[in-house]
């Protein structure tokens, strides 16, 4: 076992490990992904292997949708200029916006009054649009709720917001949640390229989704849909959704009255390309290079995305105990996301619930563990996430705080931003899901 750290060395493992994941979205951020794969001359639009001449097009329209919606189209007008105009929507407004689009600022996590107008002013862009028209589609994590318009009238923003809650809290991973919401909406699942058919569609996507999903992504609205109406009702009972429901909601799966989404065979999607512009796996890549720089050994482990945080924190620390054994330092990376099933929670986050369970196991321990979302926001709190070591037991309790009752009471924000752990980078403007860093000598 190897000596327990100084205060000074735990310290100077923290700041690494912020290093580190302020590096990773530094590097993995929306401009240089698009300075990689998307490119622009003499008229012709390039996106990763695909080519297109925007003047033979009768009409270019882009569609921004997401926690990234500002970025990606300050993006794409980097590289074309004012040639191309259209809709951004994203959760809050930038200080200086693009030329030619019109803004909407969605609610996130949950829907609000500017996501069902963005839905309309979107279904109403699209319907006029012809076979020679191409439609840029660039859409980020967020989209479910930052653009939505329900497939039923009688769903009201109200119960909309309900079932949101409902989702969220469930304890079910995100891309189950979005098969939910897929059959649920007007514009995801498919819908949206079903709006804009027969035009010709690209869709860049910024990914917070698992590769295996892609179809997850703002819930789809842009992809076949991989899942289906029996899909939702089972996981309506899985975990007990029905009770939690709104009226209006509950009765369409009572009813068995949900209507399915356009498969891969529908014709809507035969003049469609998707295009990965970032992910996950790009910020880890970015990650495993910085920690390498600063001098630790990386593996990366991502088995443990959409586990039970508590589980995933056991599984993480326990392979970092053995690589610990042959290496010194040592980096585990780990991507993805950990679910959190909240009750009667106080201010936090899925990372910084990771962090705060992971301090208990780690107390005494030459061990850091930072986890936090790359779009900064964690949860209902204002941080990305935090950072535990094996001091951070003792130092909440010089600062009158205890471990355990914040982890049992969902409360992990007042806990570190109390002792200066809480990672706090506003919101990025990308998504690409959470980073676990754990670092040991």
């Amino acid at each position: 076992m190897p000596e327990p750290a100084s205060e000074a060395q735990c310290q100077q493992m923290r700041e690494a490990a912020r290093s580190i994941f302020l590096q990773a979205l530094s590097d993995a951020s929306i401009a240089k992904g698009f300075e990689r794969h998307v490119q622009y001359e003499r008229g012709i639009l390039r996106i990763r292997e695909d080519l297109y001449d925007l003047n033979s097009h009768s009409r270019v329209l882009a569609i921004s949708i997401g926690k990234a919606g500002h970025s990606m189209a300050e993006a794409l007008a980097a590289q074309v200029g004012t040639t191309v105009g259209g809709i951004v929507a994203s959760p809050g407004l930038p200080d200086s916006q693009v030329c030619g689009y019109r803004y909407f600022r969605g609610g996130h996590p949950m829907p609000n009054a500017d996501s069902i107008q963005a839905a309309g002013a979107i279904l109403r862009a699209l319907e006029a649009q012809s076979a020679s028209t191409l439609v840029l589609f660039m859409l980020s994590g967020g989209g479910s709720s930052i653009v939505e318009k329900p497939i039923d009238d009688q769903i009201s923003l109200e119960d909309l917001v309900a079932t949101y809650r409902a989702l969220v809290h469930s304890g079910a991973p995100i891309a189950e949640i979005n098969a939910i919401r897929k059959h649920l909406s007007a514009i995801k699942g498919g819908r949206l390229a079903q709006a804009a058919h027969p035009a010709q569609q690209v869709s860049l996507l910024v990914s917070d989704v698992p590769d295996s999903t892609p179809d997850a992504l703002a819930s789809g609205p842009t992809m076949p849909d991989s899942t289906s109406t029996e899909d939702c009702y089972r996981i309506a009972k899985q975990y007990d959704l029905l009770e939690q429901l709104p009226d209006s909601t509950r009765e369409l799966f009572e009813r068995h009255a949900l209507e399915e989404t356009p498969k891969s065979d529908d014709p809507v999607f035969h003049k469609s390309r998707w295009w990965t512009i970032l992910s996950n796996k790009s910020a880890i890549e970015v990650a495993s290079v910085a920690a390498e720089r600063a001098g630790f050994m990386v593996h990366v482990d991502n088995s443990c995305d959409d586990w039970n945080y508590a589980q995933a924190a056991d599984h993480l620390l326990a392979k970092l105990r053995e690589l610990q054994k042959r290496f010194s330092p040592v980096c585990l990376m780990s991507g993805g996301e950990v679910t959190v099933k909240v009750v009667n929670g106080g201010v936090g986050g899925r990372n910084q619930q990771f962090a705060l369970d992971c301090a208990e196991k780690i107390a005494g321990e030459n061990i850091t563990v930072l986890s936090a979302g790359t779009d900064g926001i964690d949860g209902n709190s204002p941080a990305a996430g935090a950072i535990a070591d094996g001091k951070t037991t003792e130092r909440a309790h010089k600062a009158g705080m205890d471990v355990r009752s914040a982890r049992e009471r969902f409360d992990a924000y007042p806990l570190f931003r109390s002792i200066g752990d809480a990672i706090e980078t506003g919101p990025t403007g990308n998504n690409l899901r959470d980073l676990r860093i754990l670092l040991a000598y």
